[in-house]
């Protein structure tokens, strides 16, 4: 008997196949239940399966982080016979390992932007101290990446391929902020962006203050007013946990992958999707810690992220000039807007010029790092060490 050949059989097949969704999906349309009625029911069903408290969640977090803005605002006066008489953030030097360390300290750096900002209102902090101090805070908020990436180790999972990702990222963020570090501090010191304000700020902050301040008043009644900074500091945090909950669940098929290879290598792409993700998470530490599983996973490749990180150290200032807006000291906008404006001319003459060159070094970097326990030993000593004498500097 004569066979038929393999590619008959499997257009054959596949109209079989076909054909027999067809029947299926039309077997539900009866003159008793219309197509239109199953299509709004299937949409309804959609609806159904929509996450809606996370609506009323995402505006507890902002509520939150207001108050928690007024209550730091409050306590941080408080702070100002403790610093002058104990430990004393005198010099930008000493501003920049403290935010860098409070920043290891609670695992993520926005509220240590913010309490730099409360610092600077409250007159702890210059404006070049504080502006320092937030920098050191983007520095330390990398670590939480190399933490994840350490918790995928004792998994069992392969040791380079896992801490990659916090190295690179701890790479990035202190090979752009450093130097935008002097930038910010030359356009800080002549006062280049002093100028630029928001016009509706005062507005905002007479609107706050009309809200939070008789709350602020209520804890002041029972507790001292250094207490106040305490609890500010744990409330932020919990706005920042409820905010991360409020995001989608994001995930990655491999399906999807072929269609953004292209993109994927292309730094400037990179670079806005990691600026767009950050934008909308308010968190380069919940942007960042994507990248961890993802490569663990084999879904993106160590060069293909070195913009995407860059990009997330831009945007990563939103919520701290959210922050800033809710002040009164037109000062503490300023030194926000200057350590983004800084941050991105920095990245932005990066990828235009010696982005390869840069791309080839943060890798060699990496590689020498993972290399053995030795080099890995040094990278941690010196990321902790640098801090720790910048206090003392």
């Amino acid at each position: 008997m004569e066979k038929r050949p393999y590619t008959n059989q499997t257009t054959s097949g596949s109209k079989l196949d076909s054909s027999i969704r067809f029947q299926d999906q039309s077997a539900n349309v009866t003159p008793d239940r219309p197509a239109d009625e199953i299509i709004f029911a299937s949409r309804w069903a959609r609806l159904r399966r929509l996450s809606w408290y996370k609506v009323p969640l995402f505006f507890v977090s902002i509520f939150l982080f207001i108050l928690a803005i007024t209550l730091m605002k409050e306590g941080a006066k408080g702070l100002i016979p403790l610093m002058q008489d104990g430990f004393q953030n005198r010099t930008p030097a000493n501003s920049l390992g403290f935010g860098w360390l409070f920043a290891y300290l609670i695992m993520s750096g926005s509220p240590v932007a913010a309490s730099a900002l409360t610092f600077l209102e409250a007159g702890v902090l210059d404006a070049l101290s504080a502006f320092t101090m937030i920098t050191g805070s983007r520095l330390g908020a990398s670590f939480i990446v190399l933490f994840i990436g350490f918790i995928y180790v004792l998994r069992g999972r392969n040791r380079a391929v896992s801490l990659d990702m916090g190295l690179l990222s701890l790479i990035v963020t202190a090979s752009t902020h450093i130097p935008a570090l002097f930038l910010g501090a030359f356009l800080l010191e002549w006062g280049i962006l002093d100028g630029f304000q928001l016009s509706s700020g005062v507005l905002l902050t007479g609107l706050m203050d009309a809200i939070f301040d008789p709350i602020a008043a209520f804890f002041l009644s029972f507790l001292p007013q250094l207490a106040l900074f305490v609890v500010g500091l744990v409330i932020i945090m919990i706005s920042f946990s409820l905010f991360d909950r409020c995001l989608p669940q994001m995930s990655l098929k491999e399906s999807h992958l072929g269609r953004m290879s292209r993109l994927v290598y292309r730094p400037s792409i990179m670079f806005l999707l990691g600026a767009g993700l950050t934008l909308i998470s308010m968190s380069v530490s919940v942007s960042l810690s994507l990248l961890v599983p993802l490569s663990a996973r084999g879904f993106v490749r160590r060069e293909n992220v070195i913009p995407y990180i860059m990009g997330a150290g831009v945007t990563t200032f939103i919520d701290t000039l959210f922050a800033a807006v809710l002040l009164t000291d037109p000062q503490a906008f300023t030194v926000v807007l200057v350590e983004m404006v800084a941050v991105t001319l920095v990245s932005l003459l990066l990828l235009a010029t010696i982005f390869r060159w840069y791309e080839h070094w943060v890798l060699r970097s990496v590689a020498w790092t993972t290399a053995n326990n030795r080099n890995l030993a040094i990278f941690m000593l010196t990321i902790f060490i640098v801090p720790i004498v910048l206090l003392f500097f």
